[in-house]
């Protein structure tokens, strides 16, 4: 504790003396890996907040905790900003089971797609047809598909380095299968979970549906569930497969994103933002998605308050609710915003794990990506090699379509994230505090930067 206090003390000094950019990050860095705070927190809204999925009273109790949080921070402001969310409900455990006159019965495990349909309490059974694409789907048509269980099996690419890139190779079989499924009389869906990990968890997620048709339940199955199931089909084409879940949707309910606030003291008309989402999938506690980026936006309000880093701007920490069924959070705070008419100056969002930082991706102008690339050689003693045109993150995204700005994303290791994503793994357990705050830092060295030297100024 002695040594946490000094290092506080030093990096104080340090950011109220005068010293040079390179050494104010330093103090930044310094603050955030000798603090246990955000991560202790973290483990707080994990245990008392588990599955928080929108509309859900985890979700409601994360919302007071995350206030509590800022509103026990030495910040200007502390406020709830009101937004309608869906109300998914899951309902009884799932259940699925392989029925074959050559191999018996076989349970598998399996969850059910965020916004599905239930079967009812009794089930549904019926002969399953195995496809690799929407295209091969389309290609087989009414006539093959009708009466029959759709059974996407198409896996993971495990070749790119970069794992969102398998994917987004491959998450299009759970958001959009299911519906196309639908339309070609399926009577329901499973897909093998997206996910680089070969374990019998199944992964869940939104899939999506249209809103005037009937739908058909959706359930996502574990990898190894998934290659039981493809070489039951081969042995005995004719197998049937018995699905059970009594998920179901209610009207809409209101929540809210949290949001706290260091007033800036030479332009406070214009704002910094850097969030997480603050709902999770019901089946985790949500640790790495999003607790953590939600934890660490909360610490780069702490850490310009300790270090006494007054800034030019509006530094604003937005907690998102709905960012995993309808983004509803991100859609309502950009178009708040908008309607206040106020100045956005600048965006970032930690919703990649809270793994080691590697760099940022950024969505601007050519212009704007090049002034921020100026910035990387204070990264680079902490391991932050990359500044790169990309993507930023789904919550702030909306931001663009009203402003004229730049936006961020904090990019992590990408290796262990989808072994986690959206599973029952996903717990505080897999979330190492140095890494946590190695990407708290990055943040806050990047905000401080971009608002300390004027970056993004026309």
């Amino acid at each position: 504790m002695k040594k946490i206090a000094f290092s506080l003390l030093l990096s104080l000094f340090l950011l109220n003396s005068g010293w040079s950019q390179e050494e104010n990050v330093a103090a930044i860095f310094s603050n955030a890996l000798n603090s246990e705070i955000a991560y202790e927190n973290l483990g707080i809204l994990c245990e008392i907040a588990e599955g928080r999925i929108s509309g859900s009273p985890a979700a409601a109790a994360a919302v007071e905790f995350t206030r509590q949080i800022m509103e026990n921070m030495d910040v200007d402001s502390v406020y709830l900003q009101e937004v309608m969310v869906p109300n998914w409900k899951r309902g009884e455990p799932e259940a699925a089971r392989i029925i074959s006159r050559f191999s018996g019965n076989t349970d598998l495990n399996v969850i059910a797609l965020g916004l599905s349909v239930g079967t009812g309490p009794s089930g549904l059974s019926a002969g399953v047809i195995e496809v690799q694409s929407l295209q091969e789907l389309e290609r087989l048509g009414y006539e093959n598909v009708e009466g029959k269980i759709v059974f996407f099996n198409r896996p993971f690419d495990q070749t790119h380095y970069n794992t969102f890139a398998g994917y987004s190779g491959a998450v299009d079989q759970r958001v959009h299968g299911p519906a196309r499924a639908a339309d070609l009389g399926a009577v329901a869906a499973v897909v093998r979970s997206v996910t680089t990990a070969c374990h019998d968890y199944p992964h869940t997620g939104v899939t999506r549906f249209r809103e005037d048709d009937e739908n058909i339940p959706a359930f996502a199955v574990s990898p190894v569930g998934a290659d039981i199931l493809s070489r039951n089909l081969l042995i005995d084409p004719e197998l049937r497969l018995y699905l059970m879940n009594t998920s179901y949707r209610l009207p809409d309910v209101l929540s809210y994103n949290v949001i706290g606030e260091i007033r800036g003291r030479v332009y406070p008309e214009q704002i910094i933002t850097v969030g997480g989402h603050l709902d999770s999938w019901d089946n985790s506690q949500g640790a790495h998605d999003d607790g953590a980026g939600c934890m660490q936006s909360i610490d780069v309000l702490r850490i310009f308050n300790e270090l006494e880093i007054r800034p030019k701007r509006t530094i604003r920490a937005v907690m998102f609710m709905d960012e995993e069924i309808m983004q509803r959070g991100g859609r309502k705070y950009a178009l708040d915003a908008f309607e206040k008419n106020e100045r956005h100056y600048f965006a970032i969002e930690s919703d990649r794990g809270a793994f080691t930082p590697g760099g940022f991706s950024i969505d601007a102008s050519d212009e704007r990506v090049k002034a921020i690339q100026t910035l990387l050689p204070y990264f680079t003693p902490y391991g932050i090699h990359e500044i790169a045109e990309g993507y930023s993150g789904v919550d702030i995204q909306f931001l663009k379509d009203y402003f004229d700005m730049a936006l961020a994303g904090l990019v992590t290791d990408t290796q262990r994230y989808f072994d986690l994503h959206h599973a029952a793994t996903d717990t505080f357990d897999k979330v190492n505090r140095r890494e946590m705050q190695l990407g708290t830092a990055a943040m806050t060295s990047l905000i401080y930067l971009i608002d300390h030297l004027d970056l993004l100024d026309p």
